[in-house]
């Protein structure tokens, strides 16, 4: 066949000279076929999809040099970053590729908009070189990480540019994600630092650490907790590393609600709304003087253009101190008095002041809001919060966009509570939420993740963290099929695809949960998996259970089945961690639906032995007294499947917690592992009374039954039947 009718591969041979070769080694002619395409790729995996992109092909390369003459500092370091990134995923530096990075000032380009010029960037293909274009720094880097995702490499370490041309730029100008480090779990420095490269790979440029009693702060020496707070010294570095990365850190100290960490210090207990509460009290000269020392510490620790005083959840308000006040006047007045007051405080500090919109953000409110002064809404940035999917979210929004205060939306990842997030829910939520924040007017979108149980892994919210950044970036309606299409060859380098559909599977999973209803939103997975199955709620949840148990675990186990077949794959898949949080995550699940599913057969198996035992043909029932009792406690006994697994979760869940937290605050959850493994090893050794009993006396003792614990089957249990077969 002709080299005419594959232009790309002729322009190939061309570019890197190894026609000769071609015509030598038809193993090497064989080769460059495979991984060369004669007509444009349909449709590129990139997170987020640019604009307009028209691709060109992917061509094999030999090697990637990076060029940036007359660099300043910014597009160095983004040279640098690129070339550190191309190493890594093994394209040799130099012998063939160049890829030139440039300011739009040094070489004018006609395809730029102004809307393209703060953030946004080109990419061109000719043969040989790859171009990358940018008006601002931040242009220039983020074309830098576009750039990485035009690179893949095959299981036979063949090296392919998904050539294009792309215009891009962001629908929104403020992108970021909301890291929640004051529910148990807070990043280890190095993980923080994870996180912020992670998030300017993808194109987000806002970094918000949450923070009730976990940053230190100089003026109030008791309120941080040892070994779980971050130092003044860290978070001059933090926002100095982020920097590089064109991220601005934006602090979130709570300032009204959430503090009750800070409030059980007798010595600010003259601001609690309550006594030993999580609110301020707006009255108390002590509130002011707290949110006066932390926030002059905060903007000297972060001297970026925002800080965010929180002021969501004040659920105590007008329950104490201050019910005098809000019984006369009302909750909205009194609240919204006090923002004022905090505002007008931290005016000297010239930042921006980001508040959670919830207390306020409804029609109610709107007149109140209308009428705050200019001063107030011209310093302010409304945050409206909105964690579940809905056709509509206008009315979030629309009392901040009638009342002329600037807003951003803050969807969620949908974590919280669960044992994996319920990513199902989350991009719905996410989707749906930016995409209306755009149409409306908001300027930022800050996703959330929360840890409200204390047991959240942060390498399991690596696909709501990505999609948020998609959707924030792209204008309009992000496509969430298409983001699962992308994030597995994005994210991890998995061409099988395997990762997305383990991904899929375990959404199915959490998907049953939420469509079964086991559980309150309030507590969660999380709650459902630490619920002894004999207690009375236990048994309640194991109505619910009995029809979902078997289809959860055969999406967990397909998850773990094609998680290995990825790994098998391709030994050198990227972001290991995240790939171990789904192995883990379809192990819990899976044993969650073990454990009812034991649970079950243990009563019904134990009914049996004492129906059995109380029979006048125990001698000759099959299956016995003693067969029975063993399936319950004894070599391979369901008690000891359960004793080792939640032994064996426990081991895992440490594993996975300490590679990007801190060690504080890991105990309580292991304690939870640990009692109820002692719990079944209590029941281990009553069952074994009980066995002993039968063994020695042919008894089963109804007040050791009792103490057992063991619940009466939902359906009466007959004696096993007599065994009527010959003997041999």
């Amino acid at each position: 066949m002709p080299l005419s009718i594959f232009p790309t591969v002729r322009t190939a041979c061309v570019v890197y000279r190894v026609c000769m070769l071609v015509s030598r080694r038809t193993a090497l002619y064989a080769t460059v076929f495979a991984f060369a395409s004669w007509h444009a790729t349909a449709q590129l995996h990139l997170i987020p999809q640019p604009r307009t992109i028209s691709a060109k092909g992917d061509i094999p390369i030999r090697g990637a040099t990076v060029v940036c003459e007359a660099c300043d500092a910014d597009d160095q370091f983004a040279a640098s970053n690129l070339r550190e990134t191309l190493n890594e995923r093994h394209v040799p530096n130099g012998n063939g590729l160049r890829i030139v990075l440039q300011r739009l000032t040094q070489h004018p380009d006609t395809r730029f908009t102004e809307a393209m010029k703060p953030e946004g960037y080109t990419i061109a293909y000719a043969p040989g070189t790859l171009t990358l274009t940018g008006a601002t720094a931040s242009g220039v880097f983020y074309a830098a990480q576009t750039a990485k995702q035009l690179f893949s490499e095959s299981t036979n370490g063949i090296v392919v540019l998904h050539a294009a041309d792309i215009r891009d730029w962001p629908a929104m100008k403020y992108r970021g994600l909301h890291d929640d480090l004051s529910r148990g779990p807070v990043d280890t420095f190095e993980f923080q630092k994870k996180l912020i490269r992670t998030l300017a790979a993808y194109k987000d440029n806002v970094y918000s650490p949450y923070f009730e009693s976990t940053q230190a702060y100089p003026s109030m020496p008791l309120s941080a907790i040892p070994g779980a707070s971050l130092t003044p010294a860290e978070a001059t570095e933090l926002v100095a590393y982020a920097r590089q990365y064109h991220v601005t850190v934006i602090p979130e100290q709570e300032a009204f609600g959430h503090l009750r960490h800070m409030l059980t210090w007798e010595q600010y207990a003259n601001a609690a709304e309550t006594p030993h509460g999580a609110v301020l009290a707006p009255g108390q000269p002590q509130s002011m003087q707290m949110i006066d020392g932390m926030f002059k510490d905060l903007a000297r620790m972060y001297p970026g253009p925002f800080l965010h005083i929180g002021g969501d959840e004040t659920f105590e308000l007008g329950y104490g101190r201050t019910r005098p006040d809000v019984d006369q006047r009302g909750l909205a007045p009194v609240y919204l008095d006090f923002m004022q007051r905090i505002v007008a405080d931290l005016k000297p500090l010239n930042r921006k002041i980001l508040f959670w919109g919830d207390i306020v953000g409804n029609q109610r409110t709107q007149p109140l809001l209308k009428a705050l002064p200019q001063s107030f809404k011209s310093s302010v940035i409304a945050v409206a919060w909105g964690y579940s999917p809905k056709p509509s979210f206008d009315n979030y929004l629309r009392p901040f966009a009638d009342s002329g205060i600037p807003f951003w939306v803050a969807p969620s990842i949908n974590n919280y509570r669960q044992m994996w997030p319920n990513q199902q829910q989350a991009l719905l939520d996410i989707q749906g939420f930016t995409r209306d924040g755009q149409k409306m007017g908001a300027e930022g979108q800050l996703n959330t993740l929360w840890n409200d149980t204390g047991e959240s892994l942060a390498n399991a919210n690596w696909y709501g963290i990505l999609f948020g950044a998609a959707a924030a970036w792209q204008q309009g309606e992000s496509s969430i099929p298409q983001f699962q299409q992308d994030y597995g060859v994005v994210f991890h380098g998995d061409a099988t695809g395997y990762v997305n559909q383990a991904q899929d599977e375990l959404n199915a999973a959490m998907q049953i949960f939420h469509d079964a209803k086991v559980i309150s939103d309030s507590e969660g997975t999380d709650g459902l998996f630490w619920i002894d199955p004999w207690s009375r709620h236990g048994q309640q949840f194991a109505a619910a259970m009995r029809p979902i148990a078997a289809p959860v675990r055969l999406h967990a186990e397909r998850a773990l089945a094609l998680l290995a077949q990825a790994r098998a794959a391709n030994p050198s898949l990227r972001e290991q961690d995240a790939l171990n949080a789904i192995d883990f995550a379809a192990r819990r699940i899976d044993f969650l639906g073990l454990v009812y599913q034991l649970s079950d057969e243990m009563i019904n198996d134990f009914a049996q032995a004492q129906a059995t035992a109380a029979s006048d043909h125990w001698k000759k029932a099959k299956p016995g007294v003693n067969w029975l009792l063993s399936e319950l406690s004894s070599v391979n006994g369901r008690m000891q499947d359960l004793t080792y697994g939640y032994s064996q979760l426990r081991d895992m869940y440490q594993q996975q917690w300490l590679s990007s937290y801190r060690p504080a605050n890991l105990r309580p959850v292991l304690e939870r592992y640990d009692y109820t493994v002692q719990l079944w090893i209590s029941r281990i050794d009553q069952l074994e009374a009980i066995h002993r009993d039968w063994r020695d006396n042919h008894i089963i003792n109804p007040a050791d039954a009792a103490k057992l614990g063991i619940p009466a089957p939902l359906t009466p249990v007959a004696a096993s039947p007599a065994d009527t077969a010959p003997k041999p």
